[in-house]
């Protein structure tokens, strides 16, 4: 787990990161090697799990997940919105990063104790942004972040 003394705040015990698929880990339903390799390395160097929430527009989640410890959880197509928030809800919002982009995870990075929202090839909708705690420029960026819990506490900090 990724511990965080924040001053003023509570430690903060993150045990999972959640991340929508495409517009976050994915581009036209593709994610690079590299954050595969990263996502796994901060699994396990940090004893997280990681979860992938998608309606996968393009088919082609299983496929690019096939090979690693990230669990792959679809969501409506109709209903994306609230399947993700009531994810978060299961796993328990105190313990939860959200990384996403779009309309359909601005819920989920409310309730998360973080709502990371990231830019990325095909930007990221307004409402996202202004429900998250941090933006980021990709996601290489947001897991090296979660991977430096000195630098969340910076950006976090009163």
């Amino acid at each position: 787990m990724i511990t965080i003394q924040i001053p003023q705040q509570s430690e903060l015990i993150i045990k999972h990161i959640v991340c929508d698929f495409n517009g976050t880990l994915a581009t036209a339903g593709k994610v690079s090697s590299k954050t595969i390799n990263l996502l796994t390395s901060l699994s396990l160097k940090h004893d997280v799990k990681v979860h992938v929430l998608t309606a996968d527009t393009f088919g082609t989640v299983h496929q690019q997940f096939a090979q690693s410890a990230i669990n792959v959880h679809l969501v409506s197509k109709l209903n994306g919105t609230i399947d993700k928030a009531d994810f978060i809800k299961q796993l328990g919002v105190e313990n939860c990063v959200a990384i996403g982009n779009g309309n359909n995870d601005i819920e989920m990075l409310r309730l998360a104790k973080i709502g990371i929202c990231l830019m990325g090839e095909e930007g990221c909708a307004t409402k996202t942004l202004v429900a998250s705690d941090i933006v980021v420029a990709n996601i290489n960026d947001a897991i090296s972040l979660l991977d430096n819990p000195l630098s969340l506490k910076a950006t976090l900090r009163p």
